[in-house]
């Protein structure tokens, strides 16, 4: 709910911010909160606390809604002695030295236009993961009238080549009951539950407003649905750590991260009388007079342990979509026996077009794949996604897509492209969406599936967790529900460093692929070559292609029937598939995309086409003697992005596509890179041979290196000019342009 629309008149605001008041604290209430008087409210009756040595800071805002506050007065009660946050120092170094810093609910939401809350947990993000580190504890009840909204300050943590996050996912789904999942946590246990297994009960309707929708790294203590799953989740509990002397492995930190939706800090309104009943401010006590142990049991470094509950819920994901289809996907999170059915309306400004409902998958991990057609080319359409059960929990799953422009128009299409990905926090996919990208290409290792996770109960499920966090990123997540995302995978999410399709564990990473996925088709059917498949069953491979306007897109599998001792990769079927699909497309500009490069990686690792040298060739023989025109590679992998022009340089015919076939290197979208490009010329530690050149020079095929984190290639394919010209651009998430390189589609022809 979001009263703040600049498009609601002033009436229609009122009336919605006074019904909030009402379901938030109840008609008398809500009557306190507008200047009026409650009467008949007992006094409570949970003792204060003794002081207890403690000290809290505290941002805390009377909410726009209900004019309500009382964070200081029940931190008081519980026994801290209470300043005000000073927001331009770090937690570290305030006026006095504090144990907790606690930030009221609804301190995000702002009514003069300005952000200290976010401003605060941004620029102190370090001193806060310090404080918390050292015994300190930081309870978060900010709120979300948006979803997808992440928690800026939680740790992430990096040791070796591998990195873990800690995250939170806001959303805007109003639910108003809570019950608890860790029951015998001392934050929980002092809880009274009623009949019905809620706690927070005594309150006037809601103790919780909006709710957080996944996480990861965290335990839920208290959930807004009854259930061992937490989904969707009511108050987080998380923990840093740092790495250890070895860099393969982590040390605790003793304090706590405290992330919430609870409103149980709103009992008062700003004169100091109670807006909620004395049963309501009871339960506030007891919640808040159990933080008080808790604090200093975290000081002391003997908080509770902390096992992490797994996120249930990802998406959603626009998948593949073309002129007159878009393929939707999600992970709902509910249990799929009480809500099996989930309807997906699209419209066009506000308006119902089309509609339509698919069960969710057990078999595909509790996932739900929506297909819609009969949609119009070049048309921006808005979804959203809700079970058809009666009383069904509103968690809010919508986002938008535009439809592929109209084969044979001229267009400019603007396609982001990206590999070797983390399951962490990371800006870069904000700026692929503000650089109006219409759609995004993983090239593999997105996510690294292969890394180890605690608690799996199978190989499966920790595959099919990897790409459920994956997914959940806050800023994955608005990327993906909001233009379509196409993939393939690379060695570490097929099964392993510098695998080939002899590996055995092969198969629960492609059904776990294949779950987390909405492409066009996932290879093809076993024992039928000629038909690819379009569901999310057994099969063979994961290749598909897809057109979007001048372009198309040829995402092969380097993977799947690889077999590096034979020298063959792509093996007679996905060969076949791919030849015939280059002779038949008549889009402009044909990309064929790789998770590994195309030219050889000299480090003694075999994943790269030179390897399968001998079909790389009759490949662009194929080009060559058909005259296929507008061809260019793309490649991720090797942690380094680079322009190769003429990459086979060394073969018989110095063009063996008939023009200079130029490839495209993008790696990574997280932060680990080869280090700085080299010449190796005197030294044989490196263990390649005496010579070997990576560093660009104009007699070598690179034409281009840069050794940089955090990078996307921005793909642009305009037929609106003549010639048509296809533009790269490798982009940091700063916004700052790397290189460019433009193709004239003449260039790209083979010439007469």
């Amino acid at each position: 709910m979001d009263d703040s629309s600049p498009t609601l008149s002033d009436g229609v605001r009122a009336e919605i911010s006074r019904r909030r008041a009402v379901q938030l604290l109840g008609v008398g209430a809500a009557a306190v909160a507008a200047g009026g008087a409650m009467a008949g409210t007992a006094a409570a009756e949970v003792p204060p606390n003794s002081p207890s040595g403690l000290r809290a800071a505290v941002l805390e805002y009377a909410d726009r809604w209900t004019n309500a506050v009382g964070l200081r007065k029940l931190l008081e009660h519980a026994g801290f002695t209470v300043i005000d946050l000073d927001l331009t120092e770090a937690p570290t170094a305030q006026a006095q030295a504090v144990d907790l810093v606690a930030f009221g609910s609804f301190t995000n939401d702002s009514t003069d236009g300005t952000d200290p809350y976010g401003t605060y947990v941004r620029t102190h993000a370090d001193s806060l993961r310090q404080f918390v580190r050292a015994g300190g504890v930081v309870l978060d009840l900010a709120k979300s009238d948006k979803p997808g909204v992440g928690v800026p300050y939680l740790p992430i943590w990096k040791w070796d080549w591998n990195s873990t996050a800690m995250f939170a996912v806001r959303t805007d789904a109003d639910l108003n009951t809570v019950y608890p999942v860790a029951a015998t946590h001392p934050l929980v246990s002092v809880l009274p539950v009623n009949a019905s297994g809620q706690v927070f009960t005594g309150r006037s309707v809601s103790a919780s407003w909006e709710s957080i929708g996944a996480w990861k790294e965290m335990r839920v203590l208290l959930a807004c649905v009854p259930g061992a799953s937490g989904f969707p989740a009511a108050l987080l509990e998380g923990k840093d750590r740092t790495p250890a002397a070895d860099g393969k492995s982590s040390v605790e930190g003793k304090g706590r991260y405290l992330v919430s939706s609870l409103t149980v800090d709103k009992c008062y309104n700003t004169a100091g009388a109670a807006t909620q009943s004395a049963a309501a401010i009871d339960d506030s006590r007891r919640f808040f007079n159990a933080l008080t142990g808790y604090v200093k049991a975290a000081k002391a470094g003997s908080a509770p342990a902390l096992t992490v509950t797994p996120s249930v819920q990802a998406g959603p994901l626009v998948g593949h979509v073309s002129e007159t289809t878009a393929r939707l996907w999600a992970r709902p999170g509910l249990d799929p026996a009480a809500y099996p059915t989930w309807q997906c309306e699209v419209k066009v400004g506000g308006a119902v077009v089309k509609t339509v409902t698919a069960n969710v998958s057990t078999d595909n991990d509790n996932t739900v794949l929506l297909d819609v057609s009969g949609l119009q080319a070049n048309t921006k359409y808005d979804y959203t996604i809700k079970s058809t059960t009666s009383g069904a929990p509103a968690v809010p799953m919508a986002g938008s897509f535009r439809t592929a422009p109209a084969t044979g128009t001229a267009a400019k299409v603007t396609l982001g492209v990206g590999s070797c990905a983390h399951n962490v926090p990371n800006s870069l996919w904000t700026r692929a969406m503000t650089e109006g990208c219409d759609g995004f290409v993983m090239l593999g290792d997105t996510p690294y599936a292969d890394m180890g996770l605690s608690g799996a109960a199978s190989e499966l499920d920790r595959i099919r967790r990897h790409h459920r966090d994956f997914l959940a990123v806050p800023e994955i997540a608005n990327m993906v529900r909001s233009m379509p995302v196409w993939g393939t995978w690379d060695d570490h999410d097929f099964a392993g460093n510098d695998t080939d399709g002899r590996a055995s564990q092969k198969f629960d990473y492609r059904k776990a692929f294949v779950d987390y996925r909405a492409n066009a088709n996932f290879g093809h059917v076993t024992g039928n070559p000629t038909q690819l498949l379009t569901g999310r069953g057994a099969g063979e491979g994961v290749y598909t292609s897809f057109r979007r306007g001048p372009i198309e897109v040829f995402l092969i599998d380097p993977r799947w029937f690889s077999n590096t001792s034979t020298g063959v990769c792509m093996e007679t079927d996905q060969a076949k598939w791919l030849k015939d699909a280059l002779k038949a497309s008549t889009a402009t500009f044909k990309v064929l995309a790789s998770g590994m490069v195309w030219y050889d990686k000299i480090t003694g690792e075999k994943d790269d086409w030179n390897t399968y040298r001998t079909e790389k060739l009759e490949l662009l023989e194929l080009i060559k003697t058909q005259r296929i025109s507008g061809c260019v590679l793309l490649s991720g992998d090797v942690h380094v992005s680079r322009a190769v022009k003429n990459f086979d340089s060394t073969a018989a015919d110095p063009l063996p596509a008939g023009y200079d076939l130029w490839e495209y290197v993008v790696s990574p979208v997280h932060d680990w890179t080869i280090g700085p490009v080299f010449d190796v010329t005197t030294s044989a530690s490196t263990g390649l041979p005496q010579g070997t050149r990576w560093a660009p020079n104009p007699a070598d095929p690179v034409k281009w290196s840069k050794d940089a984190p955090y990078t996307f290639l921005k793909l642009v394919a305009d037929t609106t000019v003549t010639p048509a010209v296809l533009t790269a651009k490798w982009i940091n998430r700063d916004g700052a342009v790397l290189d460019t390189q433009t193709r004239t589609i003449t260039e790209l022809t083979r010439p007469a």
